[in-house]
């Protein structure tokens, strides 16, 4: 398959929000910050560089596990998946939104450590799932950025 498949190393920009559809299938979004850093040979420091922003989508088991898990605001996370760019139009301007559609999010455990509970697994998804995740995500859109100065101190050099 001609997929765009990623993995993001970063941290979670917001409380993660989580949702059931209509049909009944559990969907969580969440907001990823990447702040790539480089050794500034000159001064012998590290520096952050422009933070990018994702929006990061789970359905099903991998919605509820994440839900149930402890993944607040500055967590450190891993997430797979594949890459989406959706281009729309919202008060007649048009915007982009960089999405993952996650197959796997985890705790960064080069950062903390985690106690794992294996779960079972869950069932297909409907257009009207996919527009109610579309109309979720398109949230982070509607909203700047967390304060950067807010990020957590203790990313990985």
């Amino acid at each position: 398959m001609n997929e765009a498949h990623v993995t993001v190393i970063g941290w979670t920009a917001a409380e993660p929000y989580y949702i059931v559809t209509g049909n009944g299938t559990p969907f969580l979004s969440l907001r990823v910050g990447c702040t790539p850093r480089r050794y500034d040979r000159e001064t012998g420091s590290w520096q952050d560089l422009d933070t990018m922003f994702l929006t990061v989508n789970c359905w099903r088991g991998l919605a509820d596990n994440v839900n149930a898990s402890d993944f607040r605001r500055g967590t450190p996370v891993l997430v797979t998946g594949r890459l989406r760019v959706r281009q729309y139009e919202r008060d007649g301007q048009w915007r982009f939104s960089a999405e993952v559609e996650a197959s796997t999010v985890g705790h960064d455990l080069s950062r903390g450590t985690a106690d794992f509970r294996p779960v079972q697994r869950g069932g297909a998804l409907t257009d009207e799932d996919r527009q109610a995740a579309r109309d979720a995500a398109d949230q982070w859109a509607l909203t700047a950025p967390p304060d950067t100065e807010a990020e957590p101190a203790t990313q990985a050099a």
